[in-house]
């Protein structure tokens, strides 16, 4: 079983603003991006992100190959509880989720 990381050309994460986060996921060709889009639902990463899966939006941009997902933020950028003020630390913990 392979991790997302390990299929794809890149996961990014950042800020989409104070209140959202917003995740890229650059499949590099056709077969990565068929294989993300088929095995990589929005319930698996709002379970990951411990978030409502209705809460999230899902882009599947197949003319660039690339699978977007936005999400509100959990705490408002910039507040005290805020760990990541520019969202980068996202990523990591999608690209390490496996595709099934």
């Amino acid at each position: 079983m392979a991790r997302l990381g390990q299929v794809v050309s890149k996961v990014r994460s950042k800020n989409a603003g104070p209140f959202w986060l917003t995740i890229d996921i650059f499949c590099g060709d056709s077969q990565a991006f068929s294989q993300v889009c088929s095995s990589l639902s929005t319930e698996r990463v709002a379970a990951a992100f411990k978030t409502d899966p209705f809460a999230i939006k899902r882009f599947e941009i197949d003319s660039l190959n690339v699978v977007k997902f936005s999400l509100p933020r959990p705490d408002i950028q910039g507040s005290i509880t805020d760990r990541d003020m520019h969202g980068a630390s996202w990523a990591a913990l999608l690209a390490e989720l496996d595709l099934n």
